[in-house]
């Protein structure tokens, strides 16, 4: 298993790379046809919804005290997981 440093410097690495990747598509959006701008927004604000819970995930980790991080490790896990589908998904979606 790998220690809470380590286990946040990963989130940290793959949150940085998720706001990354919806930047291009915030870009890519401004730039869209009205209809298309509509349909990347809606696409835009689940991600934002997403990435926001996996940050409150990581900072509920960041100040978990002791060994209590490893309690909290299931459900960064599982809001990981679903911004990763999520990512996946607009990746497809947006490459249109």
């Amino acid at each position: 298993m790998t220690t809470r440093n380590e286990y946040i410097e990963s989130m940290k690495a793959h949150l940085d790379q998720w706001n990354h990747e919806i930047a291009q598509w915030e870009a890519k959006a401004r730039v869209a046809k009205t209809d298309l701008r509509i349909d990347y927004e809606m696409h835009l604000e689940s991600l934002r919804k997403q990435r926001d819970e996996a940050r409150a995930k990581l900072d509920a980790l960041q100040t978990a005290a002791g060994e209590a991080w490893r309690d909290l490790t299931q459900g960064a896990d599982e809001a990981w997981a679903k911004m990763r589908e999520a990512i996946e998904k607009a990746s497809v979606h947006f490459q249109k």
